[in-house]
């Protein structure tokens, strides 16, 4: 018989001078666990201790999961829980329920007993009665305090119950807020669903990427798990899609471990004090054999016809310098690499042999290998600070057997990749729409092409003659792979705010989008015969899953979804679609996240979340700011993508060049405005905006021009144009994209006028400045300087650095503690309570 999980809410109000105080209408217990005491060897242990009753409450016990709990116990009117006494001797009696609180807050958690008891608040022991009572009005009792958000916190009581106490077992909870707190409530329930935290995104288990075996047989699959703490496991799982399990799962202890190009087998390395050693795994022995011995440390690829592999050995430039001193040999000699030089190398199983295929001062890099191994692509780059994008490629084809080279070309811009097709005639080609003098621009007269709009091109090796295959297709180009056996392309594409699969025909130029299960594709690969496929993905309400795809039927089979037993103790809200048509004419495309338990006849506050800076806000579930995570502390969430994302063409794309906000941010201010009158369960009084990089320096632009935002958050923002371009290790490059011939000499005004620091004065709502301070990409004096200036100004402004992080925040604690301040700020501002902000960060 199913029991009910359902438990009503009991609230004792006491007289309004008093404190409030909630307990429970009725808790489960699980079944009597039998205690014996154990044989005494001796009167005492090794600490000269006398075993008691308090040791046997100490006894451990792993807590069975609340569905096991099917006991419903309901109070006397006292509001005591009361139990059976064992028969004879002692027993464990378990109590479990869930409590949560509908705002930020303190509560005091108080159980009284005559029994001793272990009190327990989401797995750990938070406080321990060990006396006995003879009555209940002589009960005893222990406290533990709930702090912050509660958020269907579970509360284990672990009760030592014996057949010789005077009363039979009992139990009263009670919970009451803080002094201070009160406008908290607290509701008991017996489901363990909660709402999501930035814990949830940080920990679980997660599929990150999948690969098929040559013949489809066998997924290849990565793991990881990151457990409370921060702490990570990496695993690795075999899926054998003949036999429907796993047939291998062990810790991601081989290093480059992959599958060998024709055979169902995987290779992986393994380092010694004689270098690097090469070896094959069999999925379904498990059977390792060594097929190479003292290799250089490198990465390597094996050739399609698995006789040889090639790799890159590296050099690093010699300059002599004064000690203590560093002198600069070009503008990105401050990034870790750039005096690094590498050279390809091919090996030769059956000898041993390690031939050297490129000599010079130049890198070479591996591009691809034909599939008969007679020629490989490789590609060489150099700097060319004469014009943008400031750096040239040139491809060149390698005979392996005569060790003749063809120039494919030379000294082209905006050519970033390319692979042979499967019969070695033609050239699938990544690169930027300005690629190969431009044949694939699809932009408006005096626009200039937003370079990370990339696009796909396609080479005829004996006529050199270039086709702009996507040049009218509108989404970006991510990955490509030309399958042989069907002689489609394959290209995983950013399309809006999705990441889809599209296969391609170059017999009949047409695109047809493949029928995949989740709204971003994260990786796809392709089985050496064609048939098969295996992918990873996500979307906008559930973490990463992987699934074997047959490319004749477009039909996925679900192969790993590690997370989906964490997700479904989560309560999310529901996601919808939303888009407007601009002033400038543009159906402008958006999403916005609701609260769970949402109620349309409620007034929630809004937050704005937005990037502007070439990328769309993608649907994953996770990411740096989970916007799920704000919809469950009660804000309605609104995201968009203004005009210079990519994904929608390269016109649209075109508008973030030499942009720097601008119509990008009316177009934000426009669709705020038009969100907030559409949906009338928004408070238009109290709306946040917050981004990151881009985005953070979109946020200062925004509330320079606008004082509808009653709170704003700057990650890594940038507050002047020209300082970032200067300073930031990709700022003058990224400027070649973004300032596409704009300098500060020859167009201050650009610089000037875009930049939010020379508009501080105009900036009226609070602002919170956010920089890790080791952000090489953004330096932190982008925030230094705004902050500066609004501080002089007088202006509510808040600066928190992350001590020792980059662009992003990565280590554990300081990326919740960052997302905490955050979620303060904006509960500060937006709810009127500054509780969690003075916990935080006290008063000045």
């Amino acid at each position: 018989m199913r029991y009910n999980l359902l438990l009503i809410t009991l609230s004792v109000l006491l007289p309004l001078s008093a404190q409030r105080n909630f307990m429970p209408s009725g808790i489960h217990s699980f079944v009597p666990i039998t205690v014996q005491r154990p044989v005494l060897l001796d009167s005492t242990d090794l600490k000269d201790s006398k075993f008691s009753d308090e040791t046997l409450l100490s006894y451990s016990i792993s807590f069975p999961e609340q569905e096991r709990f099917t006991t419903l116990l309901e109070p006397d009117t006292a509001g005591f829980f009361h139990l059976p006494k064992p028969e004879n001797g002692y027993a464990f009696q378990l109590l479990s329920f869930f409590v949560t609180g509908d705002r930020y807050g303190k509560g005091k958690l108080t159980v009284t007993s005559p029994n001793p008891l272990e009190l327990y608040v989401n797995d750990v022991k938070r406080a321990t009665k060990t006396q006995v009572n003879d009555s209940i009005h002589q009960s005893g009792s222990v406290d533990a305090f709930l702090n912050g958000f509660t958020n269907n916190a579970r509360i284990i009581i672990k009760l030592l119950a014996s057949a010789e106490n005077k009363i039979d077992p009992a139990v009263k909870i009670e919970l009451k807020p803080d002094k201070g707190d009160s406008l908290l409530n607290f509701s008991f329930n017996n489901i363990d669903k909660r709402r999501i935290s930035i814990n949830d995104i940080l920990e679980g288990t997660r599929v990150n990427s999948s690969s098929v075996s040559p013949s489809g047989r066998f997924v290849l699959l990565s793991l990881r798990e990151t457990i409370k703490g921060g702490e990570n496991r990496n695993y690795t799982e075999i899926y054998d899609t003949r036999q429907k399990r796993t047939v291998l799962s062990e810790t991601a202890n081989r290093s480059q471990l992959n599958w060998m190009p024709k055979s169902d087998i995987l290779y992986y390395v393994a380092d010694n004090n004689d270098g690097r050693t090469m070896y094959t795994l069999n999925p379904l022995t498990s059977e390792t054999k060594i097929i190479a011995q003292q290799l250089p440390k490198e990465n390597f690829h094996v050739a399609p016809d698995e006789k040889s592999m090639f790799y890159s050995s590296k050099e690093t430039l010699s300059v002599t310098t004064p000690s203590g001193l560093r002198r600069l040999i070009g503008i990105d000699d401050r990034q870790a690499h750039y005096r690094d030089r590498f050279y390809l190398y091919r090996y030769f199983f059956e000898t041993g042999f390690a031939q050297q295929l490129t000599f010079g001062r130049q890198t070479a890099t591996l591009n691809d290998v034909t599939d008969d191994v007679k020629y490989l692509l490789f590609s060489t780059s150099g700097e060319d600070l004469s014009q943008r994008p400031f750096s040239k490629s040139s491809l060149y084809m390698l005979n392996l057997e005569t060790m003749a080279v063809d120039t494919v070309w030379k000294d082209q811009t905006y050519t970033y990749s390319a692979q042979f097709s499967p019969d070695g005639k033609q050239l699938l080609i990544h690169g930027a729409p300005e690629a190969f003098n431009g044949i694939g621009l699809n932009v408006k007269e005096g626009q200039i092409a937003n370079s990370y709009d990339t696009q796909s091109f396609i080479m005829d090796l004996a006529t050199r003659r270039v086709d702009p295959v996507t040049k009218h297709f509108d989404p970006a180009i991510n990955a490509q792979e030309w399958n042989s056996a069907d002689h489609s392309i394959y290209y995983r594409v950013e399309e809006g705010d999705r990441a889809n699969v599209y296969r391609y025909s170059p017999k009949t130029k047409k695109f047809d989008k493949l029928p995949l299960k989740e709204d971003v594709i994260r990786s796809f690969s392709i089985s050496g015969n064609g048939r098969w496929a295996a992918y990873t993905g996500v979307s906008v309400s559930n973490s990463n899953r992987s699934y074997l795809l047959d490319l004749k039927t477009n039909e996925s089979t679900l192969i790993s979804d590690p997370y989906a037993k964490q997700l479904n103790t989560l309560v999310l809200g529901e996601v919808k679609d939303w888009k407007f048509t601009s002033s400038f004419g543009d159906e402008i495309e958006g999403r916005y996240y609701l609260p769970p338990h949402f109620n349309p006849n409620r007034k929630y506050p809004l937050i704005v979340y937005y990037y502007g800076g070439s990328s769309p806000t993608s649907r994953g579930f996770e990411s740096t700011y989970p916007l799920h995570v704000y919809a469950a502390q009660d804000y309605v969430v609104y995201t968009l993508q203004p005009s210079g994302t990519t994904g929608y063409g390269q016109e649209f794309s075109a508008r973030h060049v030499n942009a720097w906000g601008d119509q990008t941010a009316e177009e934000i201010i426009e669709g705020v405005q038009k969100f907030v009158a559409e949906h009338p369960f928004v408070d238009g009084t109290k709306i946040g905006n917050i981004g990151a990089s881009y985005g953070g320096f979109m946020t200062q632009y925004l509330i320079t021009r606008t004082d509808m935002f009653a709170a704003s958050v700057s990650h890594a923002g940038i507050s002047n144009i020209t300082s970032y371009w200067g300073e930031g290790y990709w700022g003058y490059s990224y400027s070649a994209g973004a300032s596409a011939g704009s300098y500060p000499w020859n167009n201050p005004k650009l610089y000037t006028e875009q930049s939010p620091l020379f508009h501080a004065d105009k900036i009226k709502n609070p602002l919170l400045l956010l920089h890790g301070t080791a952000d090489t990409n953004v330096p932190i004096g982008e925030s230094i300087q705004m902050y500066t200036a609004l501080k002089l100004l007088n202006k509510p402004v808040e600066f928190i650095q992350v001590e020792g992080e980059n662009h992003a925040i990565y280590d554990y604690d300081k990326r919740i503690a960052w997302n905490n301040a955050i979620y303060a700020w904006f509960a500060k501002w937006l709810k009127g309570d500054s509780r969690w902000w003075d916990s935080m960060f006290g008063e000045k």
